[in-house]
């Protein structure tokens, strides 16, 4: 039990999740399901001039749809969106600010304009974010988050990786009930048959 140290645990925490319930349900997002808009309003990731959002972010040919303050209640994302969100706001911007990443933010960032290239991100982003919250080790875990993380600056980098960690558990299980939402709405039934 002594190789079992915090940040063992906070990594394997993710790392499980990411392996056995999360990953492997990504595999084949098609281009179709990544802009699918469930909902009338939808906020996506949409070539740069065509959002009807108050605002667009993005360096490249692509923007995302955002609101400050957001309205109340906020529009339905697609999982373009909510990629975006994980990859950029999630941990391009926590791995630039703590394991040095190039620097990123929602305005700069050049989004995907595809399901393939959308999940090339997010499995770099998290290769980075994994790697290093390793490179903490447990002394590091202590250290305080420091000012990229605003009124957060104090709390131990431990809080930090436990918010990402839920951050990421939560929202990539959400993409991975739009995919199943896709699906069983999309689906075609058999030639002279139902759908069963």
């Amino acid at each position: 039990m002594t190789d079992q140290t915090w940040n063992v645990l906070l990594r394997e925490q993710l790392s499980w999740h990411w392996t056995r319930q999360l990953r492997d349900r990504l595999d084949g997002l098609t281009d179709e399901e990544y802009f699918w808009e469930p909902a009338p309003g939808c906020w996506s990731v949409r070539p740069r001039g065509t959002g009807a959002a108050p605002a667009q972010l993005g360096s490249g040919a692509m923007t995302l749809d955002v609101a400050r303050p957001a309205p109340d209640p906020p529009p339905f994302t697609t999982i373009a969106w909510r990629l975006g969100h994980v990859i950029v706001g999630v941990l391009a911007v926590r791995n630039a600010a703590h394991f040095g990443r190039a620097p990123t933010d929602y305005r700069s960032f050049e989004y995907a304009p595809t399901a393939a290239e959308a999940l090339a991100q997010l499995d770099a982003e998290y290769a980075t974010w994994l790697a290093g919250v390793e490179s903490l080790g447990e002394t590091g875990l202590a250290r305080p988050c420091g000012a990229a993380e605003g009124p957060y600056a104090e709390l131990p980098l431990a809080a930090l990786v436990l918010h990402i960690n839920r951050e990421l558990i939560h929202h990539l299980a959400e993409v991975c009930l739009l995919r199943d939402l896709h699906l069983h709405t999309h689906r075609q039934p058999p030639a002279g048959g139902e759908v069963r």
